[in-house]
């Protein structure tokens, strides 16, 4: 099952139906959940979210905001797939974009005005749960973000590119699925010329000429490997794991001067992650030219985050080179930029 499939996939109704404008407000809520958690939505901010809407306008403040928490009741006590399933048979054909739109209001970072590349996934969910062509899809989109740069009063009515590119990718932008099935993941549209896949057993990695990189290992785990993580405890099996057997084997086997310049155990991230910080002279995969005109590598940082999901361990990592005199920053720095750059990846996988 894949990590949405909760949400949007269910064969159960409630009992009692929902009018129509409940259910385009139930598309909102499902959204809201599945991006995070039902305990972490908050009410009040969906309910100032959706009063834009002009299918509420005959609403108030305090009977939007007893909709919706009717709503969030009935996703916890009934399940928050059941309350999408009612909702989805309870729209007319002519209203889905409005919940489509909804749900998408959902999604938008009201600071950048603009949809983080994380929620691709949940986003291309949502718009198959409510079987909408790709052209449509991204029309709504566009409309809902333009309604959100015109509430902030914003003067700018063209997209930036970067926005014009995530909508193009919403339709054409590769998926990658796991051999195992245990995963699915979008081609990283960062990436720019000279884009490649590399897939082996237990790996797929995707690389461009100018040094970017993203890559997945991944191996199941044995019920004795369970045991002893259980035995010495997460953070001290992932530091072992990624330390005394990732690192040596994959990095500093061809790299004796790499070193891990830093480490950070987040218990708060995939319900438990070890992130490590790896400096590797000419590890980079893009050549320079050296003083006697022969062709080295650059130098680079390489990210790896490991941690656990269903019965898989996954390491997966980012790489920053430096060239044409490059340097880095701090240490700190770097390893928060990677290791942020790798939480935004890891947010695209679709875990089965």
């Amino acid at each position: 099952m894949g990590k949405y499939d909760k949400f949007f996939e269910s064969e159960e109704v409630l009992e009692e139906s929902l009018n129509p404008n409940e259910a385009i407000a139930a598309v909102a809520v499902v959204t809201a959940i599945a991006d995070s958690s039902i305990e972490d939505v908050d009410a009040e901010l969906l309910t100032d979210i959706l009063w834009g809407f002009e299918i509420f306008d005959e609403y108030s403040d305090d009977e939007l905001l007893e909709m919706i928490d009717k709503l969030l009741a009935l996703a916890e006590d009934e399940g928050v797939g059941t309350l999408f399933n009612t909702a989805y048979e309870s729209l007319d054909d002519e209203l889905i974009p409005d919940a489509f739109a909804a749900g998408v209001s959902m999604l938008v970072d009201e600071e950048d005005l603009r949809i983080p590349r994380g929620k691709a996934t949940l986003l291309k969910k949502l718009q198959q749960a409510l079987e909408l062509e790709d052209d449509e899809a991204k029309e709504i989109v566009e409309e809902v973000i333009t309604a959100f740069e015109e509430a902030e009063d914003d003067d700018d009515e063209d997209f930036l590119e970067e926005d014009e590119d995530f909508l193009e990718s919403m339709s054409s932008q590769p998926i990658y699925e796991s051999p195992a099935g245990n995963f699915t993941v979008p081609v990283p549209s960062s990436l720019k010329q000279g884009a490649m896949i590399d897939s082996q057993e237990g790996m797929v990695a995707f690389s461009d000429d100018l040094g970017s990189l993203f890559r997945i290992d991944y191996s199941s785990l044995p019920p004795q490997q369970m045991d002893d993580m259980e035995s010495v405890g997460q953070e001290e099996y992932l530091r072992s794991i990624l330390l005394n057997k990732y690192v040596p084997s994959a990095i500093a086997s061809n790299l004796p001067d790499a070193s891990v310049d830093y480490t950070e155990y987040l218990p708060d991230v995939l319900e438990g992650a070890y992130f490590a910080l790896v400096n590797m002279p000419e590890g980079s995969t893009v050549p320079k030219t050296g003083n006697n005109g022969t062709a080295v590598k650059c130098d680079a940082y390489r990210g790896l985050l490991a941690f656990i999901d269903g019965d898989f361990l996954y390491i997966v990592s980012s790489q920053r080179s430096f060239c044409d005199g490059e340097t880095p920053a701090g240490v700190k720095q770097e390893a928060q930029n990677l290791k942020q750059s790798i939480i935004n990846f890891v947010d695209t996988i679709e875990f089965s």
